[in-house]
């Protein structure tokens, strides 16, 4: 079964809420509670995802622990937070 967006949206969400304010999750970590044996070929539409969500201001990117734009582009590891108060986006 292939994950919607939403589901996607829904994962990565839902492990960030799980989490303390101020903590991250990798988009893997998302990738693999959909896909648990092919979750790498998941990782781009996390991304897309997660692009998304960020645009629409419900999660911050963060590379290198500060935050970068949502619409990229990226290279490298990213990690996804929450907004915290006076956070903005880039």
């Amino acid at each position: 079964m292939a994950a919607s967006d939403g589901q996607i949206a829904e994962a990565v969400l839902g492990l960030l809420a799980r989490r303390p304010p101020g903590a991250t999750i990798c988009p893997s970590e998302a990738a693999r509670a959909l896909a648990p044996q092919d979750w790498r070929a998941l990782m781009p539409r996390v991304r897309a995802v997660a692009a998304t969500l960020a645009l629409a201001g419900r999660l911050q990117i963060l590379q290198g622990g500060r935050p970068v734009a949502a619409q990229g582009p990226w290279r490298g590891p990213i990690r996804l937070g929450r907004l915290q108060p006076g956070d903005g986006q880039p």
